[in-house]
């Protein structure tokens, strides 16, 4: 694909590049021709920066690492200085001028742009938090610029194309169709977005007519409902619980292959994985529900608002997290909310018991800090303060500053402002301080007297006081998941020391999906006595469930293996075939059973390792063949492939059992 760019002439140049933000305000990036080359894995186009100045200076420059090709036209000058990180433009600017400073370029990006092979069309899509979109467009990493983006996007007939705003005009050309988008507000430009694939979508309105476009698969069009279950109720809540009308034009959402993370916040287009695609029955295994919660609320705080520095993460982070968990305890209940927030201080004590406790302003603290402290101070914030107060400050802090770019004290000072409380030994203790509060947290749970799992907890007589409560003893630890669903999905039930198996049967008796799903998960040692209770969950709808029991009944009963086997020989389970891929290594494993098939069986789980699949589903592959040692040379050399990918976490996966077979 050939791009009509400028003269080029690349130069290198040492140049010192400070702050620039106080000196050249950027306003607008209209991107009028951005093409994809597929072919080259490359991108270019031609776009044009309006900007004003603020002070004097005698150069400005755009980030663009790693460009092939760049330069710009201003004044009807050329300019074509290009260090390999960013474009410099030298010009004596003056106070006051505006400009508008023309670009072309043509690159091929090694991250933050990802071309994906998938059996039912390719896809091209962005990432460009912890990536930097300036590795596929002339841009400003720095985030405290905010800038109104308009993309131009020209791509083969029979994909669509989707992008950061609304969609104004589709111009169809010979064998092309370009996609015109308009941003209308400024944003950071690491939620600059737009993805490139095969895609069906249905569209519904928010009650204050915003609309929420669901983009799926078309091979996936039985999975869009539980998929998108309750979108619009979580989207109308979260725009009544903050206060602040949703601001952008509309909220995409659109599953991608390999995506790095579970989902991004790019605004108004929240990039997602497609593991999160599920059917009725994965629903209750893994679903799209917190995420979706979580990538919208960072739409108001991330997106409408921008941390000034990493010192600020958890504004963005934190916010997203608490807002997730509001919205998660709407659609599932308040025992759900109380839980998680449990969930999350054990998270939370067990980093501390490593040493790992930081302050939640350290910009080095871990996701962990920044996501579950983070909600946690918010949680606490809102006790102390009371629900009038701290919603009113929350509205008032994104009214102020929306499109502009915050520090932590600016939403504290509107907390007292609201609340009239002096909040500077709340800081200290929950922000600034590197201790983990975890007692305070516990205390917050059990003060809340209208959750049934609390008073399990009290008649198994844990004291408050104690920093490792439920932790000491095995038994407990059993015992605690089940009481944990029972308190959320069914009913509380007594439990004491020392009869595992009564509570057990009890349990079984609640016929409830997830009390049953915690007794599979935490019942490796099957009593003879409740064989045939476990046995009946690979009847259970529930993928992880029948997962796990199928793996535990063939270890605990060898006798009784090919009748497992036969039972479950036609589930797949979940994405990344949670079922299929442990089944084919569990009938290779199984003495004597179905003979004439053990070579097709092993070339379907060879297969998996290839590239041509999802990442998720090639580390099961792996795995399981590592565990039967019967990875051979083509297994090796997939997973010497695989320490190249994109994907960090499968990245990491393939290098460490590489390096396991050595």
């Amino acid at each position: 694909m050939k791009f009509r760019l400028f003269i080029v002439l690349i130069l290198t140049v040492n140049f010192c590049f400070p702050q620039q933000t106080e000196y050249v305000d950027f306003k607008t990036a209209k991107v009028s021709k951005l093409m994809v080359d597929t072919a080259c894995k490359g991108i270019g186009g031609n776009m044009v920066y309006e900007f004003e100045i603020l002070k004097d200076i005698d150069s400005i420059y755009l980030d663009a690492k790693g460009f092939r090709h760049i330069e710009g036209l201003l004044n009807e000058r050329i300019y074509h200085d290009y260090d390999g990180k960013h474009f410099i433009v030298k010009h004596k600017f003056i106070k006051g001028e505006k400009h508008k400073l023309h670009i072309g370029w043509y690159t091929q990006p090694k991250k933050a742009l990802y071309f994906i092979e998938k059996d039912e069309g390719n896809q091209v899509w962005t990432q460009g938090q912890g990536k930097y979109t300036s590795n596929w467009l002339p841009s400003i990493d720095d985030m405290n610029d905010k800038i109104e983006f308009d993309l131009s996007i020209t791509s083969k007939r029979n994909y669509e194309v989707i992008a950061n705003g609304h969609l104004t005009n589709k111009q169809i050309n010979d064998s092309t169709i370009t996609w015109h988008y308009d941003m209308q507000k400024p944003m950071s430009s690491y939620l600059v977005a737009m993805a490139i694939g095969n895609y069906d979508k249905k569209v519904e309105y928010s009650k204050s007519g915003i609309p929420l476009e669901m983009y799926y698969y078309p091979e996936d069009s039985l999975k869009f409902e539980p998929t998108y279950r309750y979108t619009k109720l979580i989207f109308d809540f979260l725009e009544e619980e903050i206060g602040v009308p949703y601001p952008w034009q509309n909220y995409k959402m659109l599953p991608v292959k390999d995506f790095l993370y579970a989902g991004m916040e790019n605004t108004s287009l929240n990039i997602y994985s497609d593991a999160f695609v599920v059917d009725s029955t994965a629903f209750v295994d893994r679903n799209f529900v917190n995420i979706n919660a979580h990538e919208l609320a960072h739409q108001w705080f991330g997106d409408l608002v921008t941390e000034v520095s990493g010192t600020h993460h958890w504004l963005q982070e934190g916010f997203a997290t608490y807002y997730a968990l509001l919205a998660e305890k709407e659609v599932f209940g308040e025992d759900y909310y109380y839980w998680q927030l449990y969930e999350y201080a054990q998270e939370l004590l067990e980093q501390d018991k490593a040493g790992n406790s930081t302050s939640l302003l350290n910009p080095k603290s871990s996701s962990t800090t920044f996501y579950k402290k983070g909600a946690w101070v918010l949680h606490m914030l809102r006790e102390q303060v009371g629900e009038e107060p701290f919603r009113e400050a929350v509205k008032n802090y994104l009214l102020k500053h929306q499109f502009k770019n915050v520090e932590t004290d600016d939403f504290i000072s509107e907390v007292e402002k609201s609340s009239g409380v002096d909040l500077s030994e709340f800081v200290e203790k929950w922000l600034k301080s590197p201790s983990l509060v975890y007692d305070d947290m516990i205390r917050a749970i059990i003060s809340n007297r209208k959750i049934e799992f609390l008073n399990s907890l009290d008649e198994l007589k844990i004291e408050i006081e104690t920093s490792d409560i439920v932790s000491n003893s095995d038994e407990l630890k059993q015992v605690l998941p089940i009481l944990r669903a029972l308190s959320i999905h069914s009913s509380s039930i007594d439990y004491k020391n020392g009869e595992l198996l009564e509570f057990h049967k009890i349990a079984f008796a609640s016929k409830d999906i997830k009390v049953r799903q915690a007794i599979a998960k935490n019942m490796p040692d099957i009593p003879l006595e409740l064989k045939a209770d476990y046995e009946s969950l690979l009847d259970d709808k529930s993928y992880i469930t029948i997962e796990t029991a199928l793996v535990n009944l063939w270890i605990n009963f060898p006798e009784n293996q090919s009748k497992y086997l036969d039972k479950t020989k036609n589930i797949t389970g979940l994405n990344n075939k949670n079922i299929r891929i442990p089944w084919l290594a569990l009938a290779l494993l199984t003495k004597d059973y179905e003979l004439e098939n053990k070579k097709q069986y092993y070339n379907e789980l060879m297969d998996y390792t290839s590239p041509r699949y999802a990442s998720d589903i090639r580390e099961n592959a792996f795995f399981y063949l590592h565990q039967i040692k019967a990875c051979n040379d083509v297994c090796k050399e997939n997973l010497k492939q695989a320490t190249t990918h994109h994907n960090w976490r499968f990245k990491k996966f393939a290098k460490g059992l590489l390096k396991s077979m050595k």
